[in-house]
C-alpha cells in the first residue's frame, strides 16, 4: 500500500513538473510574441513591416523559413516600395492577380509541394512543416503569412493554432492601417495633372537620398528641367493644350528614368529628378537623352501637332567621407546648382543641357 502511494506521488510529481515546464515554455512563447507584436505595432512604414516579418520573425519564433504574399492587383504596393527605394527581398511575393480560393485557406501541417510550393519560391531548401495563414481585414484578403520549419513536428495538422491566428490578425491590422496611410501619403505627394510626384515629395525625399548616398559612398545627381516657351503654348492652345503638354512631357521624362529615381513636378512647367548612384558624366548623358526625346515628341491636340523642347541643368553631390550629418543646406546647394545651370541653358539659347558641377560636403560660409 505504501509502495503504491509512493509510486503515485512520484508520477504526480513528474506530471506536475511536465505541466510546469509547459507553462514556462508557453510563458516564454507569449513573451516573445508580445515583444514581436509591440515592435510590429510601432513600425510606421510598409517596408519596415515587411522587413520585420521576413527577418525578425525567424528569430522571435525559431523558424527556418518565412515568406509573405501580398495582393497587389493595382501595383500600388510595388509603387510604394519603389518610392522608398526598397530592395526586394527573398520571401516577398507581390501578386498582380486575384488570390485563388485555395490560396486563402489556412493550412497547417506537412509540406505538400502541390499546395505549398507557390508560397515558398526561390529558396534552396523547402521546409518540412508549414503554417500558411490568410491575412484578412474587413472581408478583404490582403495576402498570406507563411511560416516554415525543418522540424517535421513543428506544425502538425492537429496542433492548436491560437498563436498563429492571433499573429495573422495583428499582421492584418498593421498592414491595412499602413496601406491606408501610404495611400493617403501617396495622394498628398502626387501632382494631379501629371500623375508624378510633387515638390512636397522632393522636400521629403531629398534628405533620405543624400543620407543613403553618404552611407554607400555613392554620388547623387540632380536634374532640373524647364519646358521652353511654355507661356506661348498656353497662349496659342489654351490651358487644355498646355495641360496636355505638361502631362505628356512629364510621362516622357519619367520613361527615361529608372523606377527608383525620384521625379517631381517642381512647379509650373518645371520638373526635378534625383538620380541615385549616378555620377556627373552619367547624369549629363541621361539629361541629353531626355532632351532629345522631348525634342522628338509630337503632341496631337485638336488636329494640330504641338512640338516643344526642354532646357536642363545638372548638378552632382559627391560625399567626401567626412561623416558629417546631412542637412537642408547641402540639399539646397544641390538643387540651386542645378537651377543655376538651367538658367544658363535658357540664357544660352534653350533646348540644351548645362552642367552645374559638383557639390561637396564643404560648407559655404
Amino acid at each position: 500500500m505504501e509502495e503504491d502511494l509512493t509510486t503515485d506521488l512520484t508520477q504526480l510529481q513528474s506530471h506536475l513538473e511536465t505541466m510546469l515546464e509547459r507553462v514556462q515554455q508557453n510563458s516564454a512563447t507569449l513573451q516573445k510574441f508580445q515583444a514581436f507584436e509591440l515592435r510590429l505595432l510601432k513600425l510606421n512604414s510598409l517596408s519596415d513591416i515587411i522587413d520585420h516579418l521576413l527577418e525578425e520573425a525567424k528569430n522571435y519564433f525559431d523558424l527556418d523559413v518565412v515568406s509573405l504574399c501580398l495582393s497587389d492587383e493595382t501595383g500600388e504596393i510595388e509603387k510604394t516600395l519603389n518610392s522608398y527605394s526598397y530592395s526586394s527581398k527573398n520571401g516577398l511575393i507581390l501578386l498582380d492577380k486575384p488570390l485563388k480560393s485555395k490560396a486563402v485557406e489556412a493550412y497547417v501541417g506537412a509540406y505538400d509541394s502541390t499546395l505549398c510550393s507557390g508560397f515558398f519560391p526561390h529558396i534552396e531548401r523547402q521546409p518540412t512543416s508549414v503554417a500558411i495563414t490568410p491575412l484578412t481585414r474587413r472581408g478583404k484578403y490582403l495576402g498570406t503569412l507563411n511560416l516554415g520549419s525543418y522540424q517535421p513536428d513543428r506544425f502538425a495538422g492537429n496542433m492548436a493554432t491560437d498563436f498563429i491566428d492571433h499573429l495573422s490578425s495583428v499582421v492584418s491590422v498593421c498592414l491595412e492601417n499602413n496601406l491606408n496611410i501610404e495611400e493617403i501619403r501617396r495622394v498628398s505627394y502626387i501632382d494631379a495633372l501629371t500623375g508624378v510626384n510633387n515638390r512636397r515629395f522632393l522636400e521629403q525625399r531629398i534628405g533620405e537620398e543624400l543620407r543613403s548616398c553618404q552611407r554607400n559612398a555613392e554620388p547623387l545627381s540632380c536634374q532640373f528641367f524647364d519646358i521652353d516657351y511654355f507661356k506661348s503654348v498656353n497662349d496659342r492652345f489654351g490651358h487644355q493644350g498646355g495641360d496636355l503638354v505638361l502631362a505628356l512631357v512629364a510621362a516622357a521624362i519619367r520613361n527615361q528614368l529608372r523606377n527608383n529615381d525620384v521625379f517631381v513636378r517642381y512647379g509650373g512647367e518645371e520638373f526635378v529628378a534625383l538620380l541615385s548612384n549616378t555620377d556627373e558624366p552619367k547624369a549629363l548623358e541621361t539629361a541629353e537623352r531626355v532632351r532629345k526625346t522631348i525634342q522628338a515628341l509630337v503632341i496631337a491636340f485638336n488636329d494640330v501637332s504641338i512640338s516643344v523642347t526642354v532646357s536642363v541643368g545638372v548638378s552632382t553631390y559627391v560625399p567626401e567621407g567626412l561623416s558629417i550629418p546631412v542637412d537642408d543646406e547641402i540639399a539646397a546647394r544641390l538643387v540651386k546648382a542645378a537651377d543655376s545651370a538651367l538658367y544658363r541653358a535658357k540664357h544660352n539659347g534653350r533646348n540644351r543641357v548645362e552642367n552645374g558641377g559638383v557639390v561637396s560636403d564643404k560648407r559655404v560660409l
